[in-house]
This record gives structure tokens, C-alpha cells and sequence, in this order.
């Protein structure tokens, strides 16, 4: 009996421990099939004469031109008995008039950027008329305002929708046509960038949106391959958790060794211009359960879109690699799971860093700023970047300092956090400068490391973690951070995110990018 027991034994230990596959529920994947398409966007010169009708309002006053006297005559009627006015965010929906299903006035009115005010409308209208099953048509814009509005419409159409089953009925495929005098400059503006950027940010908010069972390290890894097959003057390299621990990378190893799906770190490089790449380097915990120093259940759900800031990386570059932008940029994914394994790191475990570094690891759930110091460490060693910029779901305190409508900036560089806040100005995504203090660096002193990554009851919480990610950088590289988690995930619509994942900083990056100066 014993040596039959001792025969098992043995064997059983050959084999490896079973690990979850790439499939959902041990090897069952939850949907093969893709979201529901979305409705193509295309230009024209001239309305269709039904469906449905949307005209964008600066005032009070119809564009010349856009319908019958009739039907104009009983617009005209229905706006002063609205007293619509026009301005920004107003809307009057009519039916019954002429042959089109159904009227609606749009108001975009008012002071400030009118891109941005276009954009705003397009989303507004693509998320008014999303369950309409006729084509619609959008008049009352100038040629070049044209691709504001369709990036503006791509964005606030998306779903996603994978996972419904019950009760799903599929979504119009009719197109949205808008109606300029110049259709062949438009759809110019559009393709060469707008398609791409809307591309990008619909795969970040795909990253960010699947469930953690779904995307992990080595399938985000897949996905993106997958986004960029074909694409022109990109290469992809993959460190696999054997050559990062053969490097010495002991903080993204740390952080995943926890998980039975081991780490990554994916650098994406596009190469469209000349000089020293801009790197962007994100956080990419595709689900951070907080470790051993384990969270609350309460909201942990959302914690599969820990990864949205290096979701955000990988969706800026394939916008710019796709419109062929002339730059020189790097996307750098530190992907890790966080989980409470038996081998998962303890607090006041002391971890190496790439270049030979430090850390004294007082709290596992303080994980995004370990994985971006060994990422990088790395990249400044083997590609000399002209700037780094960190894009990271890093603190709750930002959230509570900002709330939704910024995230958080910081740099030691007052240039490139100029550049920074005018890209997010003009892409519409604004930040918010936070201090870095000689104090913060006092506070993050270990008394048996270089450095410990997370001070108890240290505030200010958003300020000590960039303080840290800031520890890994040369000081000779321009650098900055953007502390995005409390933008990345939209817990109700506006005009341009559906509730959900925001896909939040490829916008911002893209511009950044795109006019980066020394």
C-alpha cells in the first residue's frame, strides 16, 4: 500500500499545477462571438430624404437650405414653441414632420473651443439615436469641422455587448452620414487621423472592459498582436517571466509571482520619425486583488480594468502608427496579476529592481508603482527615450482630490508638463498638476532598503506614489506621470463614454505625442 501511495505521489508531483487556461471557467469561454457593429460613418453632400434627420444648432436660427418650406415652417414653429435656443447640450426631437422618421435639433451655441463642442455633439447624437433603425443624417456642419463630429460620433456609439445573450437584439448597421460641401476634404481629415484615433481608443476600452478571466498578461499580450498585424514600422518584443528574472527584474516578477499567469512586459515600437523614441510606459495589472494586503470586495470587480493605463499606451500607438504620424514612440506594457497565491510577496518583503535597486515592500497592494519601476528602468537602459511619460490607475487619492474631471500630472519637468496640460487642453482630456515635495522623498525612506512603496497612514497618497514611480527615473530623462484612476472608468454616461471603461489618455497621448519638443 505504501509503495503504490509513494508511486502516486511521485507522479502527481511530475505533473505541473493546473493553471486556468486562456478560456473563462476552466477552459469554457464565455463568448465567441464579437460586439455588435457599430454604424459605419461616412460623408455626403446631400441628406437623405427620411430617416432620421439630425441639424446642428449654433442658435436659434435653421441652416439655409437643409429642408422643404413646408417642413421648415413647421420647425420653425416648434423651436419658438420650445423656445429652443441652441446653446451647448439642448435638443429638440420632432416627429411626424415631412418624411423623416424623426428631427432632431442638436445644440452645440456657446463660447470656448468649438472642436471640442463638435466632438461633444457628435457623441451626444450617436447616443440619442442609437436604438433608431434608420439611417441618419447630420447637416449643419462646415467642412472642416466634419471629422470632430465623426471622431465625437465613433466614440459615443460604443458598446460593448459580447457577454448578452438574453434579450439581445442587434443594433442598426445603418450609417451615419454627415452632410458637408467638401466631402472629399472631410473624409481626407477623417481617415488620415480621426478613424485611427477612434480605433485606438475603442481597443483600450476593450482591454479594459473584458473580465480578468478573459484578459491576462499573456492574452493582452495576444490581443494586441492581434491589433497591430499588418501595421507599418512596428516592432513587438515580449519579456516572458524567465527573462525577466534572468535581468533581475525582481519588482514586475514580485508583484505577479503570486498568480498562476505569469507576468510581461511588451514594448511596442513604432519608429515613423527620427530621434530618441517618447516612451509611454503604463501600468498593466490585468487584476489587482490587492495581494496579501487583500481589498475590501466592495468594488474589487472593477479592478480588471487595472490595466487601463497600459491599455491607454497601446491604444496611442496604434493611432499613430496607423495615420503614419512622424514620430518616434514607444508603447511598454508592465503586465502583472495581483493575486493572494502562496507565493505572492508578503509586506516587508525587500525586492531588486532592474538597475539593482531596493524596495522595501510594505504594502502588496501598493503594485502598480513596483511593476513601472523595473519597466522603467528597463526602457531607459535600452532605448535612451527623449521623454517618459507613466500612465497609471495608481491612487485612489486622486480621485478624491480630482474627481472625474481631471487626472492627476506630475514632473519634475516644467516643459514637458506644459506640453502635457496643453495636449489634454486640445484632445479633451484635461489634468490637473499635483505637487512633488523634497518631503514626499522623506516620507518613502526605508530603514533597511533604498526605498519602501508605501508610507502607513502616508498622505498625500497620489503625490507618495509618483514620489516612488519618480525614484526609477533617470533624472536626466524628462519625465512625467499622469495618475489616472479616477477617469478611467465612467460610472455614467456623457457625451463622448458610454458607462464603463473610458479609455481614457489615448486622446491625450496622441497629441502629446504628435507635438512633442524638446
Amino acid at each position: 500500500m505504501r509503495r503504490h501511495l509513494l508511486a502516486l505521489i511521485l507522479a502527481t508531483a511530475a505533473i505541473p499545477a493546473f493553471a486556468q487556461s486562456g478560456s473563462a471557467g476552466w477552459g469554457v469561454e464565455p463568448s465567441t462571438v464579437a460586439n455588435s457593429q457599430s454604424r459605419p460613418i461616412s460623408f455626403a453632400s446631400r441628406a437623405a430624404d427620411d430617416g432620421v434627420l439630425v441639424i446642428l444648432m449654433r442658435d436659434a436660427n435653421l441652416p439655409d437650405g437643409v429642408l422643404s418650406a413646408a417642413t421648415e415652417a413647421n420647425v420653425k414653429a416648434a423651436i419658438a414653441n420650445a423656445r429652443f435656443d441652441g446653446q451647448d447640450g439642448s435638443k429638440l426631437t420632432l416627429r411626424g414632420i415631412g418624411r423623416h422618421a424623426r428631427i432632431d435639433l442638436v445644440g452645440m451655441g456657446g463660447e470656448g473651443d468649438v472642436t471640442d463642442r463638435l466632438r461633444r455633439a457628435g457623441g451626444r447624437i450617436a447616443q440619442d439615436v442609437r436604438d433608431e433603425a434608420h439611417a441618419v443624417s447630420i447637416v449643419g456642419a462646415a467642412s472642416d469641422e466634419a471629422a470632430a463630429i465623426a471622431l465625437g460620433y465613433s466614440l459615443g456609439q460604443y458598446r460593448f455587448d459580447r457577454y448578452k445573450t438574453v434579450g439581445k437584439s442587434a443594433p442598426s448597421a445603418q450609417p451615419a452620414t454627415i452632410v458637408v460641401a467638401d466631402v472629399r476634404r472631410a473624409e481626407a481629415e477623417w481617415k488620415s487621423r480621426g478613424a485611427a484615433l477612434a480605433e485606438g481608443v475603442t481597443l483600450t476600452r476593450d482591454l479594459s472592459t473584458e473580465p480578468a478571466n478573459v484578459i491576462y498578461p499573456e492574452s493582452f499580450v495576444a490581443r494586441v498582436r492581434e491589433a497591430f498585424a499588418g501595421v507599418q514600422g512596428v516592432k513587438i518584443d515580449v519579456l516572458d517571466e524567465a527573462a525577466m528574472r534572468r535581468l533581475g527584474m525582481g519588482t514586475l516578477t514580485g508583484v505577479g509571482q503570486g498568480s498562476r499567469r505569469p507576468p510581461r512586459l511588451m514594448v511596442i515600437d513604432y519608429r515613423g520619425g527620427s530621434g530618441a523614441p517618447v516612451a509611454l510606459v503604463g501600468k498593466g495589472i490585468t487584476f489587482d486583488s490587492g495581494g496579501i494586503s487583500i481589498k475590501p470586495n466592495a468594488g474589487m470587480w472593477e479592478m480588471k480594468s487595472d490595466m487601463a493605463g497600459a491599455a491607454a499606451t497601446v491604444g496611442a500607438v496604434l493611432s499613430l502608427a496607423k495615420s503614419h504620424a512622424n514620430v518616434n514612440v514607444l508603447a511598454v506594457a508592465a503586465l502583472a496579476e495581483n493575486m493572494p497565491g502562496g507565493n505572492a510577496q508578503r509586506p516587508g518583503d525587500v525586492v531588486r529592481t532592474f538597475s539593482g535597486k531596493t524596495i522595501e515592500v510594505m504594502n502588496t497592494d501598493a503594485e502598480g508603482r513596483l511593476v513601472l519601476a523595473d519597466a522603467n528602468e528597463y526602457v531607459i537602459a535600452n532605448f535612451r527615450p527623449a521623454a517618459l511619460v507613466n500612465i497609471a490607475t495608481l491612487t485612489g487619492a486622486v480621485g478624491n482630490a480630482l474627481g472625474y474631471e481631471y487626472a492627476g500630472l506630475f514632473s519634475r519637468d516644467d516643459a514637458l508638463a506644459a506640453q502635457l496640460s496643453t495636449a489634454g487642453k486640445v484632445a479633451g482630456e484635461d489634468v490637473w498638476r499635483l505637487p512633488l515635495h523634497p518631503n514626499h522623498a522623506k516620507t518613502m525612506k526605508s530603514d533597511i532598503a533604498d526605498i519602501k512603496n508605501s508610507a502607513e497612514g502616508g498622505k498625500p497618497g497620489a503625490s507618495l506614489g509618483a514620489t516612488f514611480i519618480g525614484f526609477f527615473v533617470d533624472p536626466a530623462t524628462p519625465w512625467a506621470h499622469l495618475d489616472i484612476a479616477g477617469v478611467n472608468w465612467a460610472d455614467s454616461s456623457d457625451d463622448l463614454t458610454p458607462k464603463g471603461a473610458s479609455g481614457w489618455g489615448v486622446r491625450i497621448l496622441d497629441e502629446f505625442v504628435r507635438n512633442w519638443k524638446r
